[in-house]
């Protein structure tokens, strides 16, 4: 589990002052949990997520992951062993030459055994589809691939928790697919804990679970369906709702027996069917 506790982080302005980013975040994350997280520009969602491996500390509370307080320094490798981070530009991830290297190179900076190291390598980029591309140069590969090869060099770690910031904000729509597809397999097939955040509702809708972050504070949350019902608070944060729901909600409006709070295509070919 990992768990904030009264946490708050402080940053400061240019101005001088001391600026809350997190105030007092109370939040527990179950292993297995497949959770994303919303909020406009600023709201503390990269904050939250670098909180959890260790990258920034808190100013007031405390952070665990299992055990692990995050400010034991004695204990930051376990911490990030056991918690991957990816981040928008996989570019910034990708350090060697070769997809087979780039996924070794966390084991290699732990002293992980070559034969184990080829067992974990091997299973990873299996697990992400890259493996007949394993002696390819990175920098050749599609923006969705790259970022398959920096999960596949998280998994190589045997990380339980996958943080992912805003992962495929630099992708096409592919890509983005591509992303998607890879860590629902992750967290149902491995039972892989994912925290995903993003500025894309239509991917928020496929989580099981999400939180609303503003202004520092998590305002909201629950399963896509309740935070999607409530059109009227998320643009009042400068958010909104997925196009999906948009249309389930106009056809609702104008007297068709459709659902409001449809989240995805399937469910509304369903209902529209029913009127052919």
């Amino acid at each position: 589990m990992i768990k904030f506790d009264e946490v708050t982080h402080f940053y400061n302005s240019e101005q001088g002052n001391k600026v809350a980013s997190l105030s007092k975040i109370n939040l527990e994350i179950e292993k297995g949990d497949f959770i994303a997280i919303i909020g406009a520009n600023g709201s503390g969602k990269s904050t939250l997520a670098r909180h959890i491996n260790g990258l920034l500390l808190p100013s007031e509370g405390d952070v665990l992951v299992e055990s692990y307080n995050t400010k034991d320094l004695n204990m930051i490798w376990s911490i990030r062993t056991k918690v991957g981070m990816v981040f928008q530009n996989p570019d910034n991830q990708l350090v060697a030459t070769t997809i087979e290297d780039d996924v070794a190179f966390g084991l290699e900076n732990i002293g992980i055994e070559e034969k184990e190291m080829k067992k974990r390598v091997d299973w990873a980029l299996k697990v992400v589809g890259l493996s007949e591309l394993r002696n390819s140069e990175p920098h050749l590969l599609s923006g969705g691939q790259k970022q398959r090869v920096v999960i596949a060099g998280a998994l190589a770690m045997h990380t339980s928790y996958l943080i992912l910031d805003e992962p495929t904000s630099m992708l096409d729509p592919k890509g983005r697919k591509e992303v998607l597809e890879i860590i629902k397999r992750l967290n149902e097939e491995e039972n892989i804990t994912v925290v995903y955040i993003t500025q894309f509702m239509s991917e928020a809708a496929q989580f099981k679970n999400i939180i609303v972050l503003d202004k520092g504070k998590i305002v909201l949350t629950g399963p896509p369906k309740k935070i999607f019902n409530q059109p009227d608070f998320l643009l009042s944060l400068n958010l909104e709702i997925p196009q999906i729901t948009r249309l389930a909600r106009e056809l609702s409006a104008n007297g068709l027996d459709i659902p409001a709070n449809i989240l995805n295509e399937d469910e509304m070919i369903k209902y529209l069917c029913l009127y052919i």
